[in-house]
Order: C-alpha cells, then structure tokens, then sequence
C-alpha cells in the first residue's frame, strides 16, 4: 500500500477532515526540532523530516524517531 493509497482512505475517512482540514496536536516531542502529530478527528499521526517539513508516520519513520529519542536522552541527562 503506497502513502497515496493511504491518504486517500484517511481523507475518506472523515468527512470534517475533507472539508475543513485536519486539526492536528503535538501527540509527542522527540527533540526541540522534531515532534510527532496527530489529527484529532481522523487520528492521522505525522513527523517532521530532516527539512522541517511534515511527513507520515510510518514505521520506519517511527523507529528514527526512536532512535533520535535515545540520542537526545544519552547527549541531555535529567537533572
């Protein structure tokens, strides 16, 4: 399934979504430039990509996210 095909069938999904947009909240921050989004409505989740841009969260997208998390953890200990 391609990420048309999957946008397509979200988009569908909710008619307020395809007639107003989405309304999406920050549903988890990964560092200070990168965070997680979701729809509120439809539950379309996105990420940012390496140019700021946001992007679908798919599972490859999500494990970077991981990644960057246990980096960002390691390089910025709590106090």
């Amino acid at each position: 399934m391609s990420i048309i095909e999957i946008k397509d069938k979200l988009l569908a999904k909710n008619i307020l979504c395809s007639l107003f947009g989405h309304k999406f909240i920050i549903t988890r921050n990964i560092t200070g430039h990168f965070k997680e989004y979701e729809c509120v409505h439809c539950h379309l989740e996105l990420t940012n990509d390496e140019k700021g841009h946001k992007i679908f969260l798919t599972p490859e997208h999500r494990e970077i996210n991981e990644t960057l998390i246990s980096f960002y953890q390691k390089r910025h200990p709590a106090a």
